[in-house]
């Protein structure tokens, strides 16, 4: 099967002809957890050729081999009595979650405790069910061509007006993982994780540069923590997370990561590593703010997780974060908030990204803050912070579908990059690169939208010069209405002589 995307759009123009299935959000809904199943069986046919024991934690008669994969099995009524009296209520409440069985049951159990199935006709659902056996998980070509899947459906879920989903280009994910450079045994969280794409990307890393043996994949999936407050993502996450070989994922929890008290969270909750790209514009539900210390209160999600954040790294740990030209130049609490980060973290880089990075989810300018988190002996931890202006490619004056950011637009950070430990001595400002110091920031007000010293900023004119040609500007816009009205005005009276 080579045209997964094809199959994607057969599947949902069968779903919209659905009378139960009520537009794009839950056509996708629908999708995903067909989509799970298939997946989850897939992944159970391979780990039952690797295990002679293996036992499913679903029931027989559930397993998508025994009631979906026969193309002329159930349909019709049959179909749809099955699903909502039979399969439904027991992924949702009757699987059993003690025994051997009780991680893998209860990763079923969370994908489903939000899920539904929306469409009335048994026959139309036969007809889906046929379209996604098509397509094999277990092939490494169609399981590859999964993540243009991802993709597809985070922009129909923006168009269904589910705001926040923001797919992160993987050039962006592949950067921020490769240079946070994540060990082994470092746990890595993304505590807003939406369907995985830092997660996923780590996974590869681990295992392409850390993983000899499998006692190191045992530690590598034990390293592997994600939180998503939305149903949606986390299931599209949790499927992620079984394509790239964790088969119990349950450090992929459903839940909001701001909704537990910021006290609440203490040394055993502190991680080496956070990659994440928070959601950023919107607001939190009341009360959430009240979690947080009153000089970081603040309705703004991104902001939230980023106090949040610093107090989660280990000493020595390790941060990337996506954020907002509005968290640079914000004042408030943002500043209070970015005085926080400079004294307790050495924030070393900002990489400023172009516009139209995440578009079409939307054309707000983004950065990416790198920080690690120091101990108290070692505050204030920032001296000094480098700013690297990331350009476009020769040629391209902005990102679209068929011309995607690519990682390797991103191998001139890469060779400038250096050490922290030597303080990235063998940094050197450049046309893109430039160095701030502390001192700076402070008198500032800790104001981190800085431009680039190296670009020449085209001048427009002085006052004095410009003020001339705005008011000659003023008298052509007149000259030219006066000559419409007249126009206007013989046309009328022309229009009035010849009706008489």
């Amino acid at each position: 099967m080579s045209n997964v995307s094809g199959v994607i759009k057969s599947i949902q123009d069968i779903m919209r002809k659905d009378v139960g299935v009520d537009g794009d959000a839950q056509r996708i809904s629908q999708l995903v957890w067909m989509f799970f199943l298939k997946i989850y069986d897939d992944r159970e046919a391979e780990i039952e050729l690797l295990e002679d024991d293996y036992t499913s934690p679903l029931p027989e008669h559930l397993r998508w081999r025994n009631w979906a994969a026969d193309s002329e099995g159930m349909t019709g009524d049959e179909l749809s009595d099955f699903v909502n009296l039979q399969l439904f209520p027991t992924l949702k409440l009757k699987l059993t979650l003690e025994g051997p069985n009780g991680k893998r049951a209860q990763v079923i159990r969370n994908v489903f405790e939000d899920a539904y199935n929306y469409m009335k006709s048994g026959t139309l659902m036969r007809q889906v069910i046929n379209k996604i056996s098509e397509i094999n998980f277990n092939n490494t070509e169609d399981r590859h061509t999964f993540g243009s899947i991802y993709e597809q459906i985070l922009k129909d879920l923006q168009s269904a007006g589910n705001a926040g989903e923001f797919y992160t280009p993987r050039a962006v994910t592949q950067f921020i993982v490769n240079r946070v450079d994540p060990k082994l045994d470092e746990i890595v969280l993304d505590p807003a994780c939406g369907t995985g794409g830092f997660l996923a990307c780590t996974i590869d890393h681990k295992r392409k540069n850390y993983r000899k043996s499998p006692q190191d994949e045992e530690a590598l999936i034990e390293s592997i923590h994600g939180v998503e407050k939305k149903a949606l993502p986390h299931m599209l996450c949790t499927t992620n997370m079984i394509l790239h070989g964790i088969d119990t994922p349950t450090n992929i929890r459903h839940g909001n990561t701001l909704a537990r008290p910021y006290t609440a969270y203490t040394d055993k909750d502190r991680v080496h590593v956070i990659v994440t790209n928070p959601p950023f514009g919107g607001t939190e539900e009341d009360g959430i703010e009240n979690n947080f210390p009153a000089t970081f209160r603040t309705r703004e999600t991104a902001d939230l997780f980023m106090a949040l954040i610093i107090k989660l790294l280990k000493n020595h740990g390790r941060a990337a974060v996506v954020l907002p030209d509005g968290f640079l130049f914000g004042e408030g609490m943002k500043t209070r908030l970015k005085q926080d980060l400079v004294e307790k973290c050495n924030l070393h880089t900002i990489v400023r990204l172009p516009n139209g990075v995440f578009a079409p989810y939307t054309g707000i300018k983004t950065n990416i803050l790198f920080f690690t988190k120091k101990p108290e002996s070692e505050q204030p931890a920032t001296s000094h912070i480098w700013f690297y202006e990331h350009p476009y490619p020769e040629g391209v004056t902005s990102y679209n579908k068929t011309k995607p950011m690519r990682f390797e637009e991103f191998q001139p950070e890469i060779d400038w990059w250096g050490d922290e430990a030597d303080g990235f001595k063998a940094r050197v400002e450049n046309e893109q690169a430039w160095r701030v110091s502390i001192d700076q920031i402070k008198a500032g007000n800790y104001n981190l939208d800085l431009k680039n010293p190296h670009t020449t900023v085209e001048s427009h004119g002085e006052v004095d010069e410009l003020l001339p040609k705005y008011e000659d500007l003023l008298r052509d816009i007149a000259n030219t209405r006066a000559r419409l009205k007249n126009e206007l005005q013989r046309a009328l009276t022309a229009t009035a002589g010849s009706a008489e």
